[in-house]
């Protein structure tokens, strides 16, 4: 717990002080009974004292004042909520080995379906982004809101040739963090005058995939712990059988030294299944062993998807995973309320027990 008032905590020494002001008065109590020692005859009249009672609502007071003195310096906690913020990019294998009919009607068709339900369940104030890869990766829609730009990005995908799961680590993690310069600095991410619809589509208009992550261009930033970045996270959808652009383990590094969890879902059959293009055919099957891999060295997990009904398992189970986070809240109005019970029940028991405040 953090205070945003510290120094308020002075205060505080006015507890012992009326702890001690409140001894001495009883010390004085005492002395002043036995100077008159016919008040003992009247006592035993009287019956049993009411004893410890009687300290009952100054002890509520004094930890009501405590409470009270800790609620003004505006304490602040940290804890683990559902998250109506942050960043998830959804990075889409569009290669050929995707349109394998191992899953019902194929892999890719099946991708997508997952893909639309899993942006339908995150809350509104979540920002989804859209990376597309073969043998290169683009940001084919940049981190929004707005579901209906993202599903219109997702029907526009269409298979292509080779897979490059390292340019689509590296490509998800540059949007990320350009995402966040842009909302840091208020900028849109659009040059004036231009349609924000025909950026998003065109892979040529993207930059590089094995361009480096932004960054200073003196100094890269220090690692982090993997998993340490809570604004963001990537899920990867691929089949795993990279052919092309940088190591899937070099990306999957880069992203672990930003603290960028990558979630793996695999999709496909241990079996696999046989694909064919211009008059050539081949079996594609899915290399889990790399994406374990991905999602162990990010500190994320890794799924598997074996028919559709369970790619939309696993989106579901991602949107509660993705969405808890930990973020710091003002308890203030707590402390403050239990300050505010404690002095209304003291002063409720001395007026039933005493007959007074």
């Amino acid at each position: 717990m953090t205070l945003e008032w510290p120094g308020l905590l002075w205060l505080l020494f006015l507890v012992p002080v009326l702890a001690l002001a409140y001894l001495w008065a009883q010390r004085r109590r005492r002395k002043y009974a036995a100077r008159y020692a016919s008040l003992i005859v009247v006592k035993d009249a009287l019956g049993k004292g009411p004893g410890i009672r009687r300290h009952v609502p100054v002890i509520l007071f004094l930890a009501g004042l405590t409470v009270g003195i800790v609620a003004v310096s505006r304490p602040s906690a940290t804890v683990t909520l559902p998250s109506n913020r942050g960043t998830v990019i959804l990075a889409i294998d569009i290669s050929g080995s995707m349109r394998a009919h191992d899953i019902k009607p194929s892999r890719i068709e099946a991708a997508k379906a997952a893909a639309k339900s899993f942006i339908e369940k995150q809350p509104r104030r979540i920002r989804v982004g859209l990376v597309a890869f073969a043998g290169t990766a683009a940001l084919v829609q940049a981190p929004t809101t707005v579901r209906e730009d993202l599903y219109a990005a997702i029907d526009r995908l269409y298979p292509q040739r080779a897979t490059a799961v390292g340019s689509a680590i590296l490509v998800a993690l540059n949007a990320i963090f350009e995402d966040e310069k842009r909302s840091q600095s208020g900028d849109t991410g659009q040059p004036p005058g231009s349609d924000p619809q025909a950026t998003g589509s065109d892979p040529q208009a993207q930059p590089p995939a094995d361009q480096p992550l932004a960054q200073t261009p003196d100094q890269p930033p220090p690692p982090v712990a993997p998993g340490s970045y809570t604004s963001a996270v990537v899920v990867l959808l691929t089949d795993g059988q990279t052919n092309t652009g940088p190591d899937p383990l070099d990306a999957a590094q880069a992203a672990a030294d930003r603290g960028v969890r990558v979630f793996t879902v695999g999709v496909g059959t241990n079996q696999g299944d046989v694909v064919g293009a211009e008059g050539r055919y081949f079996r594609v099957s899915l290399d889990e062993d790399t994406l374990k891999k991905i999602a162990h060295n990010t500190a994320a997990a890794y799924y598997k998807a074996s028919d559709e009904s369970e790619l939309m398992r696993i989106y579901n189970a991602l949107s509660v995973r993705l969405v808890m986070g930990k973020d710091t809240l003002e308890v203030t109005a707590l402390f403050a309320g239990i300050a505010l019970a404690a002095f209304l029940l003291g002063g409720l028991l001395s007026q039933l027990w005493f007959n007074r405040l």
